[in-house]
């Protein structure tokens, strides 16, 4: 099995297979430290982790949402693969929020349909799923609130009301600015320092 360099796909995973040996490739599969792999329109894709500074959008996500809650859930960017069968997925979302009982049990795989928020942010090599694919497949597990952070663009798009057609509801804000996650949270998100840091190295008076 090798990786593709632009879109990092690993080979021998085309449509041939089932739902099910896909999820036990994965399950098998050997990721490189720094990668994540996912089942993406019957192919398990494999993407870079994060930038560093990913990791303080991440935890002020985190930090924000927690105490607006559903009782008896928790919310966290810590990997972990949820399955969709229904429309043949399996994604690890940047971060994810659940009822407790989710992980109550010995699998590797969570239910999707337990999920009551998720957010991804946008790499180059993932923005087109992350806007197109899942926003379709979050929509139909019922997913109640999919918030989109588009590091490229610099903005924030919440995605709410699932219905069987996808989502009804799309509204957007760019970073610095407060957008509102609607119910089951009823809170405005603040951006503010979600922006790229801007590279103190070969600026005019730096080392």
């Amino acid at each position: 099995m090798t990786l593709m360099a632009e879109r990092p796909v690993i080979s021998g995973t085309e449509p041939s297979g089932s739902f099910e040996e896909l999820l036990t490739l994965l399950d098998e599969l050997h990721v490189p430290d720094g990668y994540r792999a996912e089942i993406i329109r019957g192919s398990i894709v494999v993407s870079p982790w994060s930038k560093a500074y990913y990791l303080d959008v991440l935890e002020a996500v985190c930090d924000q949402l927690r105490p607006y809650l559903p009782e008896g859930h928790r919310i966290s960017a810590n990997p972990f693969l949820y399955v969709f069968p229904g429309t043949e997925r399996a994604y690890g979302p940047d971060i994810h929020a659940a009822h407790r009982r989710a992980s109550r049990n010995t699998s590797n795989h969570l239910d999707g349909e337990a999920l009551s928020f998720v957010a991804e942010l946008t790499s180059t090599s993932t923005r087109e799923d992350d806007l197109t694919d899942k926003v379709d497949v979050y929509a139909a597990a019922g997913v109640p609130v999919y918030l989109v952070l588009d590091m490229q663009k610099e903005q924030a798009i919440v995605y709410s009301s699932p219905s069987a057609g996808g989502y009804e509801v799309r509204f957007s804000k760019p970073f610095g600015a407060k957008i509102y996650i609607p119910d089951p949270f009823g809170y405005a998100l603040d951006t503010s320092g979600f922006q790229a840091p801007e590279e103190e190295a070969g600026k005019p008076g730096k080392a």
